[in-house]
């Protein structure tokens, strides 16, 4: 596969906001010619797929202002620094300090967006959803045994509603086009080819 690889020359940040950056590297194509490619820089985030001790999914609905609407999901959000950084080789084989890390990320996030606190953490996934543009790596988690015994924190910009759903409810909505959240359609098919 070498001989499709790009090489990088130089990298610098185009733009950069809260949550992400635009950067731009020139690169050089496998035939020699060079130019710019620019894509989105952002930390690796996880994603919550919360089961109550009934099998129910806690689920979340939220602006989502690239859309222009209300939109069904489950908590997910970036890696903080005091989560620890997931290495994407050490993710996949189960490395226990990178596994100690995802969890924390997705203990936080569950409490932080819902308010509910999980009995246990089993890792998913870990998926790239859009390589061509962004660099974005998404760990994936089922949380299960999930309570409402936390304190909601959610951020300024976040307007987020709470309630919990059957699961099957929830599958539906994939297969019918209901639920149009990547990261949780994701989750779900995960859970269905791991645990169903």
């Amino acid at each position: 596969m070498d001989d499709l690889s790009w090489e990088t020359l130089d990298s610098a940040v185009d733009y950069a906001c809260p949550g992400f950056d635009v950067r731009r590297d020139e690169v050089r194509f496998p035939d020699g010619e060079t130019d710019g490619f620019h894509y989105v820089d952002e930390p690796p985030a996880v994603v919550v797929l919360p089961l109550t001790p009934d099998g129910d999914v806690v689920v979340i609905d939220e602006w989502r202002q690239a859309v222009g609407r209300v939109n069904r999901g489950i908590p997910a959000g970036t890696m903080e620094p005091e989560d620890g950084e997931p290495k994407d080789s050490d993710s996949e084989n189960g490395d226990p300090e990178t596994t100690d890390a995802i969890e924390r990320a997705a203990a936080r996030e569950l409490a932080e967006e819902t308010g509910y606190e999980a009995a246990a953490f089993e890792r998913l996934t870990t998926v790239e959803p859009t390589n061509g543009m962004a660099n974005s790596v998404h760990h994936h988690v089922l949380a299960t045994g999930c309570e409402p015994t936390a304190e909601r924190e959610l951020d300024h910009n976040e307007s987020i509603a709470v309630e919990t759903v059957p699961y099957d409810d929830l599958l539906a909505a994939v297969v019918d086009d209901g639920l149009r959240d990547g990261r949780a359609v994701t989750a779900v098919l995960w859970y269905e080819l791991l645990h169903r």
